[in-house]
């Protein structure tokens, strides 16, 4: 098993060469999906601090990247992630990507009290615990959080209740975080529609829904997003911004 804090490939000290006069990206579920797209964004620019449950598909993502570590933490389990973010050795961190997160259908009906859990902790609670943990190194840079939240974070339907309650808690959180440190880290948080990664196919799938992943956002689209929030110059912060499929389509 892998410590919370890999070497970049090949063993080499992840603070030699050049890396003092890059910035620092942490990305948590930074191995798939929009957060591995985020990673490859920012990895012209940025040390790379990639963020993952399983150690292996973490090493596999950091070895794509000259100037990348890792962070091998299981967020639902929240007391875990003051260890993990200690092995870090953070004294700044200029921007902290907030990609992780969990879907969850069905009606309020038949939704077994695991499955709030579950949901809540993964898309609030560990959000919120993560950002407690790197707040120190985020002041210390005067750095930026982005969270990667959805469009259920402001609208709900039938069958959603799970996912969109943890969206608009996740909102609510960094709407307080965003006046609560506001002068000394920046808040933004980015709201996607349909984006074409495996959890949004299972998505459709369970709903019955065909798929066609051109009728989605790339990843790569929320990515440059995400560039476009790292980029704002110092004096201004983009608070939300919102990133929609140009097709309609039936939606889970």
């Amino acid at each position: 098993m892998l410590p919370a804090a890999l070497t970049t490939m090949g063993g080499c000290d992840p603070y030699s060469g050049n890396m003092s006069e890059r910035k620092i990206a942490l990305i948590t579920g930074g191995t798939r999906g929009i957060g591995a797209a985020i990673a490859a964004e920012l990895a012209s620019t940025h040390e790379l601090i990639i963020g993952g449950t399983n150690a292996c598909r973490v090493e596999k993502a950091v070895a794509n990247y000259p100037h990348a570590r890792g962070f091998v933490c299981d967020l639902l389990d929240v007391n875990s992630i003051a260890g993990a973010v200690a092995e870090l050795g953070l004294e700044r961190l200029d921007v902290a990507v907030l990609s992780a997160g969990t879907a969850a259908r069905g009606n309020i009906a038949e939704v077994e009290p695991e499955v709030w859990t579950r949901t809540l902790t993964l898309n609030v609670t560990s959000v919120a615990e993560t950002v407690r943990q790197l707040l120190p190194a985020l002041r210390a840079a005067k750095g930026q959080v982005i969270a990667i939240n959805s469009g259920s974070g402001y609208n709900s339907k039938a069958g959603n209740a799970v996912y969109s309650a943890s969206k608009f808690a996740l909102r609510a959180l960094t709407d307080a975080l965003r006046e609560e440190e506001r002068g000394r880290v920046r808040v933004s948080s980015i709201h996607p529609g349909r984006v074409d990664t495996d959890m949004q196919v299972q998505i459709q799938k369970e709903a019955g829904h065909g798929y066609e992943p051109t009728d989605h956002v790339a990843p790569e689209s929320v990515a440059k997003a995400v560039r476009a929030v790292v980029d704002t110059s110092a004096e201004a912060t983009i608070e939300n911004l919102e990133i929609r499929p140009v097709v309609k389509t039936p939606t889970a």
